[in-house]
């Protein structure tokens, strides 16, 4: 994990994968990966995934109006699309100022 600057937005997403293709979602998901990395305002991300396919991620952004820049980039419309209809069963998400940060390692 990384400390992000105080003051920024997390975009806190929560979905549950359906198992239906795999190969297409770990396709878009790099292609995404690579997109969001480009984008201006963009932090970076902390993220997490059970064995029964619950995911959580969370992307840092310099303002909100970096964060939903993203969210309106026609290609990630366009694969979030794909994700409501073939490869989540649900999601949430949130968005949130991240106000204070701390760090620990051993």
């Amino acid at each position: 994990m990384q400390l992000y600057p105080e003051t920024s937005i997390a975009v806190i997403f929560c979905a549950q994968r359906t198992g239906v293709d795999e190969d297409g979602y770990q396709a878009a998901a790099a292609a995404m990966s690579e997109l969001v990395a480009r984008q201006p305002g963009y932090l970076g991300d902390d993220h997490a995934r059970s064995g029964d396919g619950l995911g959580i991620t969370i992307s840092y952004w310099q303002d909100d109006a970096s964060a939903k820049a993203w969210r309106d980039h026609p290609e990630h419309v366009v694969i979030r699309e794909r994700g409501r209809g073939r490869w989540y069963s649900q999601y949430t998400l949130h968005v949130a100022r991240v106000e204070r940060g701390y760090d620990w390692q051993k």
